[in-house]
């Protein structure tokens, strides 16, 4: 058996490859949750490969025979290891022209798609927020100030970030989600903003930088480490997240 501790280049492209079992699939999942930037790396492998493989089966329509070959041609070439560095400069060239073949078949002309939806769990962090403050006006909802990170990894498998010092908790409740339990809780940052940090496990794994999105009455700031993706809610619209979503993403290295 393959230790968590001993990942190889190796392994991680048999990963790319779906060439691992379920076990050795976990492994390395576990070992890239704990490396940020081997795990963006990975990340973007799996894009190239799902691209090359769109090019390889996307109708004539929208990909022509020569450019499904050369697309063949790489996605065999990813297998082998001392070629990868040389052909990522190359199937670079290849995604580009097979993005705008899909985008020009796709899109009507002068249609532009200006801003992509957040994931669906930024929509559960915002309702959980709103809860909270619900619940804030309800003397018969008694508030749960413990913050305990390693009682609610045990139940729910979720790691959350350290809170800055000067914040103070509020409230700390657990709700459902459409892949399990989700954690909310309600903090007071030191500056005495009122905000909402929400962790819950998407159902995929990925790593995703912080990004931030005002909404009609709320502000959301979110990103995804491994299998526990975060968000930062405040029901203060353009009062700016990036900074705390940052502190608390950096606390879980």
């Amino acid at each position: 058996m393959t230790d968590v501790a001993t990942i190889l280049d190796t392994d991680l492209d048999a990963y790319v490859d779906s060439q691992l079992d379920s076990a050795g699939k976990l492994r390395v999942e576990t070992w890239l949750a704990k490396h940020p930037e081997a795990a963006a790396r990975v990340m973007a492998d799996l894009g190239m490969r799902t691209t090359l493989k769109l090019a390889m089966t996307a109708d004539d329509v929208v990909c022509n025979p020569r450019t499904r070959e050369a697309a063949r041609h790489l996605s065999s070439g990813l297998a082998n290891a001392r070629l990868w560095t040389a052909l990522q400069k190359v199937a670079a060239v290849g995604v580009l022209l097979t993005a705008g073949w899909f985008a020009h078949s796709s899109m009507g002309p002068g249609e532009v798609n200006a801003s992509v939806p957040p994931p669906s769990f930024v929509g559960q962090a915002v309702r959980a927020h709103q809860t909270s403050l619900v619940r804030a006006g309800m003397p018969s909802q008694p508030e749960v100030k413990t913050y305990d990170r390693d009682d609610i990894r045990a139940a729910t498998g979720i790691v959350m970030p350290e809170l800055p010092k000067g914040w103070t908790v509020i409230d700390v409740q657990v709700f459902p989600s459409d892949f399990g339990p989700s954690v909310e809780t309600s903090v007071r940052t030191e500056e005495g903003a009122l905000i909402s940090l929400f962790a819950v496990r998407p159902g995929q794994f990925a790593v995703e930088p912080v990004k931030d999105l005002d909404f009609r009455d709320a502000e959301a700031a979110w990103w995804q480490l491994g299998e526990v993706a975060y968000a930062v809610i405040s029901s203060t619209p353009n009062i700016g997240l990036i900074d705390e979503a940052e502190l608390l993403k950096n606390s879980l290295y």
